[in-house]
């Protein structure tokens, strides 16, 4: 079955999820970002198909995640490597890791993360990027945006305007 393409939708989880695919395509994505860059070495972790995995990896180069990388000429091999774009999807994927941490984990992760910036063990937070306060659900409202269509999506311009009357 084919899925709808997302890129009309007027919404950014929309967008993204449309970059993203399915859950062979985050995974793909989070092999690359752990440094698993090489085709061979990413079908093997995964055990997905040579067939699914072209495709899929040529949906992240065509969407300029990731770059492809000469390593080899006779036969041409590639390494994939995550584009600025795609460290910044990157974050979506830390954000799954903490949900399956938590909750199909027990808390007890099967990868930790060392900040390189003090040393210790963390987990990324969402930060304000004015006071640098952590947001949590809950800490903060949506608002119509500058690209926000009322006309593409009434129901949530009618959502954001009773979020507005109750916090103001």
């Amino acid at each position: 079955m084919q899925r709808a393409s997302l890129p009309d939708q007027p919404c950014s989880v929309a967008r993204t999820l449309d970059i993203i695919g399915d859950r062979w395509t985050a995974l793909v994505l989070r092999d690359i970002a752990i440094g698993i860059s090489r085709f061979d070495a990413i079908q093997g972790d995964l055990g997905l198909s040579r067939k699914v995995l072209t495709q899929r990896l040529a949906h992240l180069v065509d969407h300029d995640v990731v770059v492809r990388v000469a390593y080899q000429d006779n036969p041409p091999r590639y390494d994939y490597r995550m584009t600025e774009k795609g460290n910044d999807l990157a974050m979506v994927l830390l954000a799954l890791q903490q949900f399956g941490d938590k909750w199909a984990f027990g808390g007890a992760p099967p990868i930790q993360w060392r900040h390189l910036g003090c040393g210790e063990i963390s987990t990324a937070v969402a930060c304000c990027d004015r006071c640098g306060e952590q947001v949590r659900p809950g800490d903060a409202i949506p608002l119509r945006g500058p690209s926000f269509d009322d006309q593409a999506a009434p129901a949530v311009g009618d959502a954001l305007d009773q979020i507005a009357a109750v916090f103001g």
